[in-house]
This record gives C-alpha cells, sequence and structure tokens, in this order.
C-alpha cells in the first residue's frame, strides 16, 4: 500500500484549498503592506469612486503600477470595482483598518513587516543550519518600522491609558520624578511623557545611534528641555536612579533579558515601578493555537526577534516568550508584587505593573 491510498482525499483536497489560500493571503499581505506605504488606502479613503488613473494621480504615483495593485486589492475583495465604468473605491468600512485615519486600528501598517521580513528570508534560512541568528543590523528599516507602529499607540493611549494602570504614578509624574524608557527606539515615547509631565526628567536609552540621533531630533522640535537620551546597555544602568522604568515590547528582542531585568530592579529607587508592555500570548503553544495572531506571532519571531538574539548569543526569548514566562522571570530578578493589565483595543500587548 503506498502513501498515497491511505491518504483521506476529502481532508487532502481541503488542505490543499487551505494552502492555496495562504499563499493569496500572504500575497495579498504585502500588497497591503505596499498600499500603506505608497498612501495609497489614504488616498483612496477620501474619494469617490475613481479610475486608476485619477487614484494615481491623486496619490503621485504612476498608473500603471496602480493599476496592477488595485487588481490584487479587487481580487482579495479589499476595494470595490465597477466594470462598467472601470472605477474603484475603498468601503469605509476597510478605510477603518486600513488608513492613518485609523490610529491603533490600522492594520495595513503591521503588513509593512511582511516585506520586512522578506529581505531577510535567505539569512533567517541559512540561520536554521547554522544556529547564528541574523545580526540587528541586516533589519535597516526596523527603527522606521517599529517608530510608526508603537508612535500610534502611544499618541493615542500612553498618557491617558498606559501610565494610569501603575496607581499614582499620573500624579507622581506630574509631581516630578526620574524616568528611563529601555529600548527607547526614536524615543517618541520619551518625548511625548516629557511634554505631558514637564516637572518629570524623562530618559532614553537605546543601542541603535540612529534611534537615538531621530529621538533627539524629535525632541529638539517640539521645544522639550526634560528629556535625555543615550545610546547604552540596558543590562549597565546606574542603581537607585528612577523612579519609574518603562519597556514597550522590548524585553523579549533582548539578548540577555535576564540581567536586564536584574538591572531594572537595581537601578529603580524605594518605591519605583517597572512598567513593561509585551506581547499577549502564552508560554506554551497549545495555548496560542486560538490567539488571533498566534501564525503571526511565531512567524515575526523566527523572523527578527529570537534570531536576533542568537545572533548575540543570547537567551532568544522570541516573541512568544508569554506570560507565564515574564512573570517567572520578574519574580527572579526580584520584582515581588507583578500586577497584570490590559488597555482596551490592544490585542498585542499586556502590561506587567512590577515593584521590587
Amino acid at each position: 500500500m503506498t502513501v498515497t491510498d491511505e491518504l483521506d482525499t476529502g481532508k487532502q483536497e481541503a488542505f490543499a484549498g487551505r494552502m492555496v489560500q495562504i499563499v493569496n493571503d500572504a500575497c495579498l499581505g504585502l500588497m497591503t503592506g505596499l498600499g500603506h506605504d505608497t498612501h495609497l488606502f489614504d488616498t483612496m479613503a477620501g474619494m469617490a469612486a475613481a479610475t486608476s488613473e485619477e487614484i494615481a494621480r491623486a496619490a503621485g504615483l504612476k498608473e500603471r503600477y496602480v493599476r496592477e495593485w488595485l487588481g490584487a486589492m479587487v481580487a482579495g475583495g479589499i476595494v470595490d470595482y465597477d466594470a462598467a465604468h472601470a472605477t474603484y473605491v475603498l468601503p469605509p468600512e476597510h478605510a477603518a483598518s486600513l488608513t492613518r485615519a485609523a490610529g491603533p486600528g490600522n492594520l495595513a501598517r503591521i503588513a509593512q513587516d511582511l516585506s520586512m521580513m522578506g529581505e531577510v528570508e535567505q539569512q533567517v534560512a541559512e540561520a536554521f543550519s547554522t544556529g547564528a541568528g541574523v545580526p540587528y543590523s541586516a533589519y535597516p528599516r526596523f527603527q522606521a518600522v517599529q517608530a510608526e507602529e508603537s508612535g500610534e499607540v502611544f499618541d493615542l493611549a500612553l498618557v491617558d491609558a498606559i501610565i494610569p494602570l501603575a496607581p499614582g504614578m499620573t500624579e507622581r509624574l506630574r509631581e516630578g520624578i526620574d524616568v528611563l524608557d529601555i529600548g527607547t527606539g526614536q524615543g517618541h515615547a520619551v518625548n511625548v511623557l516629557a511634554k505631558a509631565f514637564p516637572a518629570s526628567r524623562v530618559h532614553g536609552v537605546d543601542r541603535s545611534e540612529e534611534g537615538i540621533a531621530a529621538a533627539r531630533a524629535e525632541a529638539a522640535e517640539w521645544g522639550l528641555t526634560n528629556t535625555d537620551f543615550q545610546v547604552g546597555d540596558s543590562t549597565d544602568l546606574p542603581t537607585d536612579s528612577y523612579d519609574l522604568i518603562t519597556a514597550f515590547d522590548v524585553i523579549h528582542d533582548l539578548a540577555q533579558p535576564t540581567r536586564t531585568l536584574a538591572s531594572i530592579a537595581g537601578a529603580l529607587r524605594e518605591g519605583g515601578v517597572f512598567l513593561m508592555g509585551d506581547i499577549a500570548a502564552s508560554s506554551r503553544v497549545e495555548d496560542n493555537i486560538d490567539h488571533p495572531l498566534g501564525p503571526g506571532l511565531y512567524t515575526f519571531s523566527v523572523f527578527y526577534c529570537m534570531s536576533v538574539s542568537l545572533s548575540e548569543h543570547g537567551e532568544a526569548l522570541g516573541t512568544v516568550w508569554g506570560y507565564q514566562t515574564a512573570l517567572q522571570m520578574l519574580a527572579e530578578a526580584g520584582f515581588s508584587n507583578v500586577e497584570t493589565q490590559r488597555v482596551e483595543g490592544d490585542i498585542l500587548n499586556v502590561y506587567y505593573v512590577a515593584q521590587r
């Protein structure tokens, strides 16, 4: 008997159909990210039904490329097409998940990550054999893409929703305290906090010189005098120096998260708070089967989080290090009081409010 004879043909055909859908959706994901990057969704959201020439003109793009992109959008059910008049329209119900005006609800922004991951696919494939990982330098767009993704959340929710997760912290910030943001990237979180709480002194540290330069430039543009940004190592923080330390979607990426958490615990003053935002997922695979972004989280881990850590001989927590592991590591770092919180509308993150 051959392997083919043992197949459940109905099951096989159903899975083949799913694979076709996977390939189509993967391609559609790339085109969706392209629509965000070129502002085509933003352009179409403000237009009535229009031809490809009219859309291209409004977006300042070349019609031939726009027409082909529109073909994918129509075939994928994202854009509506009137064949009789050769016009296209982006339904407002779709625009609500595809445009910059949607803020954190803009899922097309996340689709940009697909092309970024595609740029390193061959290096990741090689790492499966060598185990060496992929260096941070292989992701030249990472800072910009991450800054756009997190910036919308910080603008909308950092001051009014995330900071209040730590009881009394808003009042302390108004009075004036010392704050440090770990892995600050382009420093937008620091600048938002510094602007909202001018009596506080807000610091940011990151490994990226480009990110720190962008952070300083934004602070200067905003006229802020209570910020400080440094290129530095999060595993070697000055002791008893801060009243609030934040880390947003950072710890799982680090080569040495255990040392970083211990360093954070030591850097907090008496009564200080560590506010950590990280992936809302489980440490157990079986618990993530029904996660709305489960496959995506593991993919991001393989293509960036885990691979970059491994390139530095790190612990390689990956995107899905999970709340069980996070709580254990926080306890081992010396945080005896940890509460987990969620922010409405944020499907990606859980927030840990930790004190020694």
